[in-house]
């Protein structure tokens, strides 16, 4: 499986260079305001942060793992693009299912970030959110073919916001999950014929993935220090 996966990913990340960069830009500036904001019955990342860390006694540790955990369970249920209030039916210029899961990673991560005492509505930050979508692996290769210039936790406490760096990420981010869910979708086609296995696979697949994502942006996006605090 995970060389399939690494194929797919070889194969089809150059294929995302498809999107133009304000293409990938503009996709992922609707993910980025739904997970933040928001969508009908689908709460933004603030109001889900400040959900459990009033539950975990305030303590933002306790708060980010039960994000974690949250999203991870979202990830991996069954039919879940379905059921987050009306996401599937979003003018987002993605596949439904591809959509479902950048938006509920975005989220956690959004979420993982305000915890840790980040603006999100500085640009700079949510570039960082997207940026933590490649996960450590995708950061760490990027990072080694120079196609990527610094690290999530960089790119939120730069001096001044980037636009060509955003743009940047957008067109890997953007390559990343098109080649993340068609390997999916070949790995799921091997195992379709076997009763329940295909959907126990899409659901582990998805469920994994969150879990890493997770423990990266929790890792990188380190405790901010307020800037009254900072000289």
């Amino acid at each position: 499986m995970a060389g399939v996966a690494r194929f797919v990913a070889s194969n089809l990340a150059p294929a995302a260079q498809r999107f133009a960069p304000q293409a990938a830009a503009g996709i992922l500036r609707q993910v980025l305001e739904i997970a933040i904001d928001g969508y009908q019955r689908f709460p933004g990342a603030e109001k889900i942060a400040e959900n459990k860390l009033s539950k975990t006694g305030n303590d933002p540790q306790l708060a980010i793992d039960a994000v974690i955990d949250q999203h991870i369970r979202l990830a991996g249920v069954q039919g879940f693009v379905t059921g987050l209030g009306g996401l599937i039916t979003l003018p987002v210029s993605l596949p439904a299912n591809l959509t479902g899961i950048a938006i509920v990673q975005t989220r956690m991560v959004a979420a993982i970030a305000h915890l840790r005492g980040y603006d999100l509505d500085d640009p700079r930050v949510r570039t960082a959110v997207i940026t933590c979508l490649l996960g450590e692996d995708g950061v760490a290769d990027r990072l080694k073919k120079s196609s990527l210039v610094t690290s999530p936790l960089a790119i939120a406490t730069a001096p001044v916001f980037d636009p060509e760096l955003d743009r940047q990420v957008a067109g890997e981010v953007v390559g990343e999950l098109i080649a993340r869910i068609s390997g999916k979708k070949m790995v799921l086609t091997v195992t379709r014929r076997i009763p329940l296995l295909g959907g126990a696979v899409g659901g582990g697949v998805d469920g994994w993935s969150t879990y890493r994502i997770g423990q990266y942006a929790d890792k990188s996006l380190v405790r901010r220090i307020p800037r009254s605090l900072e000289q």
